[in-house]
């Protein structure tokens, strides 16, 4: 039997429902049970693909080729189940399978309307393609309030009717602020929270509280009268050190315990080894290193969120402390590339889309090649670091990437066509920009000496994709001759994926994002050895 847990959020925005969904997530499992987590995104939007990194944060790729929100990378990498299409869908995504069966005729000649059929769209979506989970937690998006949230609020209150409370339940992530000059805790704004939950018909099983300092016995007694739960369902999430921390903390509070309650479930207490021994390494480094990141939209940090944990991952797996110095890219196109370098132990260049930037980015590839500094480009960091290599080492002066416009020696240009799952793909530059890349999990053959075989100690592997672009395989020779490798191509030898340099301590790119199949628990062997080589550096300084 399957039991459904909603998670929504009051009071204001950014209180973290996708690290507290994740979290008890990897309690329940810890547990015992099978989860599955998805999020209801309310925007207007079909998907995130086409948004602003500075609107929306991070866009987040799933093996099957899923343009999503950030949140279901907290997912994967607190509870390692892989993450599908069917596990995020936004209002534009609704709206339009809603549109399409109308233009069908399946409605029947039917008004159609919100109630029932988009939120009959929305149920169906919350309880497709399930096999045998015991738990699929559902976060829903925004703040009880938005306008635009209105139809998935109402829709999880069908189903909670529908399922009966022995197969459902509602959590509602708030917050208690501290007000200085009273010297207290507040709990009015989380009163009118529960209360605008209440006016669309949800009344919250349990409050999850976020607070930067401990709740009185009495506060949450407080907030239990008000909100009509017991006092036991008023749950403090308080502020912690690390992320990681987060799961250990809960289970602390009891939230895990108190959702068993709800469903009449007795089963043996967590087993939360792994995760002390996660923030173990977190909190006591045996040393650190400092890693730059070399970026177009450091400005908003979650535009990396899985890129700054892929990192710290790495730095578990060697005992050590990445310090991040986030640099935005355009700071280097005036030459001052030394003076922001010369410190740090690695350069990291991620993926980008556009001209904006990409010059510095080129410098800074430039100045890890030159000093012999472990260099880890990503996507567009990949491609940056091959035009450099053209321009400074091949000859090939007027070297650029015709998505800049076009240009005589194009390095790097449009990917018009490759096979996915024995379906042949196609685009142009006409081609619509939502879920037109190159999208999921690929696979990817390594060379038999390169560093990469090294690394992966495999000689195939599978990762995951987002690019319109790529190398160009017609200067391989030319690279090859300047001593630039490409040592990782797609199966059938026609799509460049890795490119590394053998005469270098440690200088690799990847067309694909590593970083969003990296785990606490499993850090990614390419941030593994990176940060490895970052550490090899730090003693030469």
């Amino acid at each position: 039997m399957t039991r459904f847990i909603f998670i929504t959020g009051g009071v204001a925005s950014s209180l973290g429902k996708g690290l507290a969904s994740a979290a008890l997530a990897s309690l329940l499992q810890a547990r015992g049970f099978k989860v599955r987590l998805r999020k209801l995104d309310p925007y207007i939007n079909v998907d995130p693909g086409t948004m602003s990194p500075y609107q929306h944060g991070e866009v987040y790729v799933t093996d099957d080729g899923a343009e999503t929100d950030l949140d279901l990378g907290h997912y994967e990498r607190f509870t390692c189940v892989d993450a599908r299409q069917s596990d995020n869908v936004t209002t534009g995504r609704i709206y339009s399978d809603v549109i399409a069966k109308e233009r069908r005729g399946e409605y029947l000649g039917a008004t159609i309307q919100v109630i029932p059929h988009v939120t009959d769209a929305i149920k169906e979506f919350v309880l497709s393609d399930i096999d045998d989970e015991e738990f699929v937690l559902c976060e829903i998006g925004g703040t009880v309030g938005d306008i635009e949230g209105l139809p998935f609020l109402e829709a999880i209150r069908q189903l909670g009717n529908e399922l009966g409370r022995e197969r459902s339940m509602y959590i509602h992530l708030t917050l208690l602020p501290y007000i200085a000059a009273a010297g207290e805790l507040k709990t009015k704004p989380t009163q009118h929270s529960v209360k605008e939950l209440l006016n669309v018909g949800i009344q919250a099983d349990l409050l999850l509280c976020r607070a930067d300092r401990e709740i009185p016995d009495s506060e949450r007694r407080k907030v239990g009268l008000f909100c009509n739960v017991g006092e036991e369902a008023v749950v403090p999430a308080l502020d912690v050190k690390s992320i990681y921390q987060v799961p250990i903390s809960y289970h602390e509070q009891g939230l895990d315990e108190e959702v068993c309650r709800h469903f009449g479930i007795e089963t043996a207490k967590p087993e939360l080894a792994r995760w002390e021994e996660v923030v173990k390494r977190a909190m006591l480094p045996e040393g650190e290193v400092s890693i730059a990141v070399v970026g177009k939209y450091t400005g908003l940090l979650d535009a990396y969120k899985s890129l700054s944990e892929a990192l710290a991952h790495g730095g578990i797996a060697n005992n050590i402390k990445v310090n991040l110095k986030w640099l935005e890219s355009e700071i280097f196109e005036t030459g001052d590339t030394i003076h922001h370098l010369e410190d740090v132990h690695g350069v990291l260049v991620p993926g980008g889309f556009g001209e904006r930037g990409a010059e510095g980015k080129i410098q800074a590839a430039k100045f890890a090649r030159e000093r012999k500094v472990p260099y880890f480009g990503i996507c567009f960091g990949m491609q940056m670091a091959v035009v450099e290599t053209a321009r400074n080492l091949a000859g090939i002066s007027e070297a650029g990437s015709t998505e800049f416009g076009p240009c005589d020696d194009s390095i790097v240009g449009l990917m018009t066509e490759w096979e996915r799952d024995g379906v042949n793909h196609q685009r142009d530059e006409d081609s619509d920009k939502g879920g037109t890349m190159r999208l999921g999990a690929y696979p990817c053959d390594l060379g038999d000496n390169s560093r990469v075989r090294q690394i992966y100690n495999a000689p195939n592997i599978s990762e995951r994709h987002r690019h319109r672009y790529e190398v160009n395989m017609d200067y391989e020779a030319k690279l090859a001759d300047a001593g630039m490798v490409i040592s990782g191509k797609s199966p059938d030898g026609i799509l460049p994926e890795i490119v590394e340099i053998p005469d270098h301590p440690w200088f690799i790119g990847v067309q694909f994002h590593p970083e969003l199949k990296s785990r606490p628990f499993q850090p990614h062997p390419l941030f593994t050895d990176f940060i490895r080589a970052a550490v090899d550096q730090s003693r030469l300084v």
